[in-house]
């Protein structure tokens, strides 16, 4: 502990196994962190507002309470493999916090802000988003959605009942992920891979599927479809997850 430096607001860190150190309730906004270790991490009440982490792991950690807004990850590992355990999230605000080529896999994230928060080329495997608001109000009435999930692995994320309307998941893999009851209206699906995806009750109004994997897609099964955009390549494969024979002329 003597070793580490005075943690501080704009400070710059390098190198540093951090594991040792109390984070409850320290302001480390505008810190950069690259090549840093955190185990078994009790993050509780932490402002890292604008702080950026390159190459950092973070073991076995939870965030309670955190101020992730505008917070940048950029080829950090979240996940535990000794373990098949993710970080946990909780509580927290991640407004436009942003993570490219991250590993979150088996991440939980429970009842935290992510307006307008970015995934990019991250691997989200198992993840679950439990209550997570993606939304923000403007006005009395207004409420507007935003959240981009591009190039990342989704395979059996629980995303059962999200808020993601207009959203960016383009390129994505959502394979076995659970959708149920989710809110993909006007959202950007294309080149997505959602085989044997949960959409039960899931809203795709709007959504752009061009491109994307449909196979065992039922659209007798979603809440919402219309003006649902695909090609004419993908029709028969919807077609006959309807239970339509589709024939040749």
């Amino acid at each position: 502990m003597s070793d580490l430096p005075d943690l501080r607001p704009g400070g710059a860190y390098v190198g540093l196994d951090l594991s040792s150190v109390d984070f409850a309730e320290r302001d480390l906004s505008d810190a950069t962190f690259a090549d840093c270790t955190l185990t078994d991490a009790q993050l509780s009440a932490m402002i890292l507002q604008n702080a950026r982490f390159t190459d950092c792991r973070f073991v076995r950690c939870r965030f309670a309470h955190a101020d992730l807004r505008e917070a940048v990850f950029t080829r950090c590992n979240f996940a535990d493999p000794d373990s098949h355990s993710g970080v946990q999230i909780a509580f927290s605000q991640a407004d436009q916090a942003e993570f490219t080529a991250c590993d979150l896999s088996f991440a939980d994230i429970d009842r935290t802000s992510l307006w307008s928060v970015v995934f990019k080329d991250s691997n989200l495997r198992g993840a679950r988003f439990h209550r997570a608001d993606f939304s923000r109000a403007f006005g009395g009435k207004v409420i507007r959605t935003a959240a981009a999930f591009t190039a990342c692995n989704l395979e059996l994320a629980d995303l059962s009942d999200a808020e993601l309307a207009t959203c960016d998941l383009s390129g994505s893999s959502l394979r076995e992920a659970d959708l149920t009851g989710a809110d993909l209206t006007g959202a950007d699906l294309t080149r997505c891979d959602l085989f044997q995806a949960l959409t039960t009750d899931a809203k795709f109004a709007d959504a752009d599927l061009r491109g994307a994997e449909v196979s065992g897609l039922s659209l007798a099964g979603l809440a919402t479809y219309e003006g649902l955009k695909i090609t004419l390549s993908q029709q028969q494969a919807l077609l006959t997850a309807m239970g339509l024979d589709v024939y040749a002329d």
